[in-house]
């Protein structure tokens, strides 16, 4: 259930306006508009694009461009009814065939025709788009993250919000916030992108006295919603990227997971290197490691691991601190997670930062949360 919560120091100065703006209110519309139900504004104030707008490209309109060398006027005339021909549709927005929505399972993933090196700006721009800032980026590793953002769209819609609009976005709160991890993956010539989240939700303390912010479930039809806006903005109809995402063929074998006992620091999944890899991958994903590289040839993903249950003292501060990034007092470990082929299964393991295996109770409670995370 959200829990919704007004600031008493803006309440009266917004009821007070409304009251105001009802009085000259005479569009039906503006009472019962809806808004989408994905609508992010990012909790950190900066400018969403890390790549500036490329000013010499400003004026795309050859009409009033001076034609370069030299022509005929009959040359000229037939240039420019050349790029008469051109569909307004198609200069504002380019079809783009060679995306494929792929799926394993409740893991859905782009398969896109193009380099990675093309592709990956385009996802930060997307990003920018939807209403987020970008946390942090690693084009080495294939990775962007974004900060965290309130969907605004889970605020309920009346016709008091209708109305107030802006005013009231400023005092009202969903209780809920999301983040957002991108990877980008180079996989047989085809470049590959995955989508995930983080998902926190503002809840009352045991005495009632005050609010603290927890985990909550991740939702995979939030992140298929983002894969199919992520088709829109590259370039695919809208009707058909959701068409696409919604009828992606999930595969009817669902792989069999199995955390070994004692103190064996490892996991067996019934399923083949290549499925292997990728369940792993997601799961590093959600469950929000720090990824610094991966090496897919020798099965490996360099991750940074800060363990909670060593004894170590680690300042987990307030709300603020978790999200705009503080640091804790104690410094995450270096680890690979190693995937490889076993007969006809694949078995996870936990490699330390010299690739020796690692049985350590740090490593068995990095191949717990893995097993949480894979789906």
């Amino acid at each position: 259930m959200i829990r919704m919560r007004m600031n008493k120091r803006y309440a009266g100065l917004a009821v007070s306006v409304g009251l105001l703006l009802l009085a000259g209110c005479t569009q039906l519309k503006q009472l019962t508009g809806r808004e989408e139900s994905v609508n992010y504004k990012s909790t950190v104030a900066g400018d969403p694009l890390s790549i500036p707008p490329d000013l010499t490209q400003a004026n795309q309109d050859t009409h009033y461009k001076a034609p370069e060398g030299t022509a005929t006027f009959s040359q000229y005339a037939k240039s420019q009814a050349a790029n008469k021909s051109v569909s307004p549709s198609d200069a504002i927005l380019p079809a783009t065939s060679g995306i494929q929505v792929m799926r394993d399972g409740d893991i859905r993933w782009l398969s896109v025709d193009k380099p990675a090196q093309t592709v990956y700006p385009k996802i930060v721009d997307f990003w920018g788009e939807q209403g987020f800032t970008i946390h942090s980026q690693d084009p080495k590793a294939g990775l962007i993250q974004t900060d965290w953002a309130e969907n605004r769209a889970k605020i309920p819609e009346g016709w008091i919000r209708s109305a107030l609009g802006g005013i009231l976005d400023q005092v009202f709160d969903s209780g809920e916030r999301d983040r957002f991890r991108t990877r980008v993956e180079r996989v047989n010539g085809k470049t590959e992108v995955y989508v995930s989240h983080e998902h926190m939700v503002e809840t009352p303390t045991a005495d009632g006295t005050t609010f603290k912010w927890i985990y909550g479930k991740d939702d995979p039809g939030l992140d298929a919603a983002m894969l199919a806006r992520m088709m829109v903005f590259l370039g695919t109809d809208v009707k058909k990227a959701q068409e696409m995402v919604a009828q992606a063929e999930k595969d009817p074998s669902q792989p069999r997971v199995v955390q070994a006992a004692g103190n064996q620091a490892q996991v067996s999944l019934s399923e083949p290197f290549d499925r292997a890899w990728r369940r792993v991958g997601v799961a590093i994903d959600a469950a929000g490691f720090s990824v610094s590289d991966r090496d897919r040839s020798s099965g490996d993903y360099f991750v940074r691991y800060l363990d909670t249950d060593t004894g170590q003292k680690i300042d987990q501060g307030n709300f603020l601190t978790r999200m705009f990034g503080g640091k804790n007092t104690a410094e995450a470990t270096s680890f690979r997670i190693h995937v490889a082929q076993q007969g006809a299964g694949s078995v996870v393991t936990v490699l330390d930062k010299n690739g020796q295996q690692d049985t350590s109770p740090t490593a068995q409670r990095i191949i717990t949360v893995l097993t949480s995370h894979m789906k």
